[in-house]
């Protein structure tokens, strides 16, 4: 720029991100944004991560869970250039492995391809989620039940998400940038304690 300062610019390749896919799919508001804490589960080597760390910009953070060693050791190294990654090796169906290192967060985003999906973001977010915050899970049909259709799969985990409290805003599928995937954005209200 003419003031001496570097504007980088990257691109985000939705055929290998989920939230990029349901960005360019259409879907209204992702809710990571500048300042957010965001509990990332399913990090992988850390691209997408890299992404979601610059939208949050330096006033945010970003806890990113994998299971991987081999990806971790990718991570890790995304974590040493983007000082608001904190990386956890880690499973993140065992969210009390790791309850130390994670403080309460606005958005999680899960992208773990686990029959249990559902519950694993529904878990985490009981634990590390505000009240009002939001999920935004990136749901793999063929890893929950590959013996029916995708749209009746997506339906049943919609159901599972709403019995633990999580009131879906939006659905979309992530073709043409993946096969029998569908992005689901939800709001989390936390149980009402008894007086």
């Amino acid at each position: 720029n003419a003031d001496g300062t570097k504007t980088e610019y990257r691109v985000w390749n939705p055929f290998r991100s989920k939230i990029a896919a349901g960005i360019l799919g259409g879907v209204d508001h992702i809710h990571i944004q500048p300042g957010a804490k965001v509990l990332y589960l399913g990090a992988a080597s850390g691209t997408s991560v890299s992404h979601v760390a610059d939208v949050v910009g330096p006033t945010g953070l970003v806890y990113a869970v994998e299971f991987s060693h081999r990806s971790g050791r990718d991570l890790i190294n995304v974590a040493k250039k983007r000082t608001n990654v904190i990386p956890i090796i880690e499973d993140a169906r065992h969210p009390h492995k790791y309850r130390m290192l994670v403080g309460m967060v606005d958005v999680i985003f899960a992208d773990v391809a686990q029959p249990d999906q559902a519950r694993i973001i529904t878990m985490n977010a009981h634990m590390f989620l505000k009240n009002e915050g939001h999920i935004v899970i990136s749901i793999k049909a063929n890893c929950i039940d590959s013996t029916v259709d995708a749209a009746t799969v997506f339906a049943n985990e919609v159901t599972k998400l709403r019995q633990e409290r999580v009131s879906p805003q939006e659905q979309l599928t992530l073709e043409p940038y993946e096969r029998d995937h569908a992005l689901v954005v939800g709001v989390y209200r936390k149980a009402k304690k008894n007086k």
